[in-house]
Order: C-alpha cells, then structure tokens, then sequence
C-alpha cells in the first residue's frame, strides 16, 4: 500500500477509537518531528553492554550525515540539551502514564494534571532537563513551555479518546536479529491488539505532519518496527500509525509483505555500508538544510571543523567491526 492516509474504518475491528479521518496537507519544515530527537535526551545515561545493532534513528542518522552517525553512535558527544527534545520526551511520558488511569478518567483535565510530575521526574532521572531555562529568574520560560506542552496534549484529545482504548503495551522496547545483519532494536510509543489478533503500531510525533519530501524517514522508522514485530511475534501488524499533535494529524498506513521486506533489505544494506565506514574509519560528512540544526557543526569539516580521532575501541563495541591499521 502507498504511503497515503486511509479512513477510520480501515481500522482493523474493535481497535478504532475515534471515526476521525486524517489529512497530510500542511506543509512543516525538516525538524519538525522534535519527538524523534527527544529519545537522545537521555543517551548520556549508563548502559549495559548490548549486542551492535541499528535504531531508526540512528539509521536515519547515517543516511542523513554518515559524520553525524559516529559522532552520536560511536563517539557519543554529549549534545546540548533542547527544549524540543526534552518536551517531546515530557508528552510522551505523560502519554504513557494516562493510560494508568481507569477508563472514564483518562481525561484532557488528568493530562494536563500530569505534566508537572512528570516534568519533575524528567529532571531527576536527566540532570540536563534542569539546566534547559539557565537564564529563567522567573520561571516564565519554564511555565511557557509547560503550557506549550499541555496545548500538545490537548491536540491528542482531537484525535483519539484514550477511554475507547486497551493498549497492550506502551513504551515497548522490541529487538529482532538480523539474520547477517544486527540486532534491529526501538522503543515503540503503543502497541494495540484487537481482540482477533490484529496489530496496530502507534507512534506520537510532537512535531507538525513533514512534507512529502520529508515523509520517507517516517515511514521508514514505522515500516523498521513493523518488520521487527512481525519477526518478534510471527504476526503481520494490520496498521501503522504517527499521530502529529504539532498540528493534529493522522498518518496510517497498512504495510504488506513485500514493503517490510524491502525495509529489511534496506537495513541490511545501511548495516553494510555502517561497517565500512567503521572499517575504514570514513565517515564523510553530507550537507543539507539539516545542517542548520546540527549541534556537532563546529567539528564538521564541511564547516571549516575538526572532529577527533575516532575512539577505535568504540568502534568494535558499536559496530562488531574491527578498524583497519592505521
């Protein structure tokens, strides 16, 4: 199926929640999706050692700027903290925790009741999110970006009745081996099951619906959850779903057979070209409109920078590579 908007009644039975019909019209610039680019917000955070594996968002990290793959995935720069990010991490968890509540009580009011712990909670478990606002005496940037944040959340009210809803999971961490490639691996916003088994992937985007030119990373990240799920649990999810709370849009698409295993071809090739780079150490920087956003610019060559010595230990940890002799 193409990647176009379908009606509410394209919704597998008994997962439907609002009869709702979504228009992808309005146009948004390239960083539109800041819920993307909330997930670094906490990347500094001490972790296990994991098997090498790919992300979407770090796969659409090495197809935008290869430089910007190593410096995010190998070297793991810190990056100033954004208010974007952090507020698109903050709706998410409110989100989440919605949905504790009983059906009946899963309202705009209890949203917007959530947003101040949830913020609190943010900055204990992320020491950066309290230095977002460093020159707010006051604390009239803060609150200003509270209540931008509780406008997002009045927007998902428009699109869905969170009481019609039984979600299976929420913030789902899914990972499948590539079978000669990596572990495919993500965090998946909700996950809804109708009662005859059929799957729908949601995924929140605190950003505005992209323009056609921009929509492919999008698809691309929804298609590369589908695929792991479908390897995961041996069913074929029935729809694939980005709510734009920026402007209160619906993107579904229902994905075949064939489309997950293109997504699985491209992984595979992405992976390929990833290890090359780390065998060789070249990580060539790709210039776009993007770069305008990028934090790690001043280290970037196409911008008179220097980036360091790539951490050659890093390498094989991230990638299961070995880097050629220098």
């Amino acid at each position: 199926m193409s990647a176009t908007d379908v009606g509410a009644d394209a919704y597998p039975r008994g997962m439907t929640a609002t009869d709702e019909t979504a228009t992808n019209d309005r146009s948004s610039g390239p960083t539109s999706d800041d819920a993307a680019s909330a997930r670094t917000v906490t990347d500094e955070t001490p972790r296990p050692r994991r098997r090498p594996g790919l992300s979407p968002s770090r796969a659409n990290d090495f197809m935008q700027c290869p430089l910007l793959f190593r410096l995010r995935s190998i070297d793991r720069i810190p990056e100033p903290p954004s208010p974007a990010a952090a507020r698109g991490t903050l709706v998410h968890s409110v989100l989440e925790h919605l949905y504790d509540l009983p059906l009946g009580e899963r309202t705009p009011d209890a949203a917007r009741a959530l947003v101040a712990p949830r913020w609190s909670a943010l900055q204990t478990e992320d020491e950066r999110c309290g230095a977002l606002f460093p020159d707010d005496a006051d604390g009239a940037q803060e609150a200003d970006w509270l209540a931008s944040a509780a406008a997002l959340l009045e927007t998902y009210f428009t699109l869905e009745d969170p009481n019609r809803l039984a979600p299976e999971s929420r913030e789902l961490s899914v990972e499948t081996q590539l079978e000669d490639g990596p572990v495919m691996r993500g965090i998946v916003d909700r996950v809804d099951v109708a009662p005859d088994g059929a799957l729908r992937v949601v995924d929140y985007k605190t950003g505005r619906a992209p323009k056609e030119r921009y929509v492919g990373s999008a698809l691309f990240q929804m298609r590369f959850y589908g695929l792991v799920l479908w390897r995961e649990r041996g069913v074929l999810p029935r729809m694939l779903q980005l709510v734009y709370l920026g402007d209160g849009q619906i993107l579904r698409i229902e994905p075949t057979e064939s489309e997950l295993l293109m997504t699985e071809q491209k992984v595979r090739t992405l992976w390929a070209a990833i290890e090359q780079a780390a065998v060789t150490d070249t990580w060539e920087p790709r210039t776009s409109r993007l770069c305008d956003w990028c934090a790690h610019r001043s280290l970037c060559p196409a911008f008179g920078g220097t980036p360091p010595p790539t951490p050659r230990d890093r390498v094989e940890v991230t990638i299961g590579v070995r880097p050629e002799a220098a």
